[in-house]
């Protein structure tokens, strides 16, 4: 017994010697029967093979007595030549189908288990020691199935040896072998006796039950599973990679070279805030595009218990890291020199360190958004709206201290706002800038007084980006965990009324009077009884009393 392709004809065409010869294969080995080698051909055998071939027009009688004659030399009487053949009809149930014709695809003949059963007495008219049957259960329904095997069990019973070949028994066909050989890509694992003893041998091998494995061992299994996941999503990676680099090479040649003249003030302010929407927003449609398909596998998977949800998002955020964080570098690489931002190697790392936490920062809240709506174009439609609010108060459209107090929340929230309050730092501190009048700005320094940046430093903004991504990545754990599949349990129905009673019951000697719609009575007298010896008129229209009726039996129509 073994799945298919676990070598299990192979196995019995070699048993059999039935492998057909080739000059590229080689068999060797040791074949023995009762201590004896099979070489001496001590022992007859017959060979039941998957495809049951006969001459259509035969019918199953004709079939038998030819190939009887063919094989049969020493039985030269046709009496002892006819009682044989009955004794083989009867033994393989083929009494009722002696003589009806064999049949094929357009010739209807008898059924399937029939046929097999007659490819059976073919092979037994020998009267062989060892009968091989590769598959004889395959195109057979479960009755016919049941009932060649049975026929096989029996065979066995009256003294022969009987070896098949079984692909996927049911329960009662499996009882019916007492040992089995259970085969897997050509290797045996297991020989011996069937039924309860090989559950037995199986259960020694790493039984830890139903139960869940290690939170590392998840958390290990997971982060391989993502890390593949995210290094082999080639055309995902490859349309980043393209947009990064149109994205740096586009606002590199619109922010070419910037200068240091008051009007590249505002260029500057300008171009890191477009630097900062756009890592945002390529990080967040990414995320929101892929994250809701990726909950359903998870859904599924933690509803079957498989993991608990903090190894699975632990591990999607340290997969995601290498990956992540190649995009906003090859952007930065490619803009920073190309735009002549502040030339030193520091704030080029400094630069490239802020983009790429706030990458991290909006793939956090496109897990939140995912989270949030059942569906990839909902939230395709939610996110870029969140980020539209953000990006409002991201500290170049409108300045913190200006800000309704209401509202004073939401530049502490905006990722774009810490992102790029970061870059204006990096970028503007220790800067000098050419001026003519007393009122131009002639550092760095008072164009960060102008957008309220003046006492921050670069370390207060990534922290702050830091916060934002751990708020995220909680608020996705807590949807995630709130919105986990529920399934409606089976409850038992409820008990009946207290008050339920039933319906009083009427002695059938006692006459019972009623008034009926017309105002006239009527009484229910006693059933007449039937004086002894006399048959009952009403007894041939009345069933018994310990009759049941059945759907099935139709007898009586």
């Amino acid at each position: 017994m073994g799945p298919s392709g676990s070598g299990k004809t192979t196995l019995l065409n070699v048993l059999a010697g039935q492998t057909t010869a080739s000059p590229r294969l080689h068999l060797s080995g040791l074949l023995e029967v009762n201590g004896q080698s099979m070489s001496n051909k001590s022992f007859k055998f017959a060979y039941v093979r998957q495809e049951d071939l006969f001459f259509s027009q035969l019918t199953v009688r004709e079939t038998l007595s030819l190939a009887a004659e063919l094989q049969l030399k020493e039985i030269s009487s046709k009496e002892d030549r006819e009682e044989y053949i009955n004794n083989l009809l009867f033994k393989l149930g083929l009494v009722s189908c002696a003589d009806t014709r064999v049949g094929d695809a357009k010739v209807r003949g008898v059924s399937g288990g029939e046929k097999k059963r007659l490819s059976m007495a073919c092979e037994l008219i020998a009267s062989p020691s060892v009968i091989f049957a590769d598959e004889p259960t395959t195109g057979l329904d479960a009755f016919q199935a049941e009932k060649v095997m049975e026929t096989l069990r029996q065979l066995a019973q009256d003294g022969h040896t009987v070896i098949c070949s079984i692909h996927q028994p049911r329960g009662s066909v499996y009882a019916k072998f007492d040992d089995i050989v259970l085969l897997t890509e050509g290797e045996v694992v297991y020989a011996g006796p069937a039924r309860d003893e090989i559950l037995t041998y199986f259960s020694k091998f790493g039984a830890t039950g139903k139960g869940v494995i290690g939170w590392w061992r998840q958390f290990s299994l997971l982060l391989k599973r993502a890390w593949m996941q995210a290094s082999r999503d080639g055309p995902t990676n490859v349309v980043r990679t393209r947009m990064s680099i149109a994205s740096a090479l586009i606002f590199g040649s619109v922010f070419w070279r910037m200068g240091r003249s008051q009007t590249s003030i505002q260029d500057r302010m300008g171009l890191l805030q477009v630097a900062a929407i756009n890592t945002a927003m390529a990080a967040l449609t990414k995320t929101v595009g892929v994250f809701p398909k990726e909950r359903a596998i998870v859904d599924r998977e933690r509803a079957k218990g498989s993991y608990m949800l903090g190894p699975y998002l632990l591990s999607k955020l340290i997969a995601e890291v290498p990956v992540g964080a190649a995009f906003p570098l090859l952007f930065g690489t490619i803009l920073y020199p190309m735009a002549r931002l502040h030339p030193t190697l520091s704030r080029f790392g400094k630069f490239s360190g802020i983009v790429t936490v706030e990458s991290f920062a909006a793939s956090a809240m496109g897990l939140t958004v995912g989270a949030m709506v059942p569906t990839t174009e909902a939230a395709l439609a939610l996110g870029p709206s969140l980020m539209t609010v953000f990006i409002v108060f991201g500290g170049y459209y409108v300045n913190a201290d200006n800000t309704p107090i209401i509202f004073r929340w939401i530049p502490r929230a905006s990722l774009i706002r810490w992102a790029f309050q970061g870059l204006c730092i990096n970028e503007f501190k220790g800067l000098e800038f050419d001026h003519q009048n007393s009122f131009d700005i002639q550092s760095g320094e008072q164009a960060l007084e102008r957008l309220s940046f003046g006492g921050s430093n670069i370390s207060e903004t990534v922290m702050a980006q830091s916060r934002i991504l751990l708020f995220w990545y909680y608020a996705t754990y807590l949807l995630l965990e709130k919105n986990k599949p529920q399934y409606q349990r089976l409850e038992p129905p409820p008990p009946p009324p207290a008050d339920q009673t039933e319906p009083p019951q009427i002695e059938p000697d006692q006459p019972v009077e009623s008034d009926d719609s017309q105002g006239q009575s009527f009484e229910i007298l006693e059933t007449p009884t039937v004086e002894q010896g006399k048959p009952d008129p009403l007894a041939e229209l009345e069933p018994p009393a310990s009759a049941e009726l059945s759907m099935f039996e139709l007898d009586g129509l």
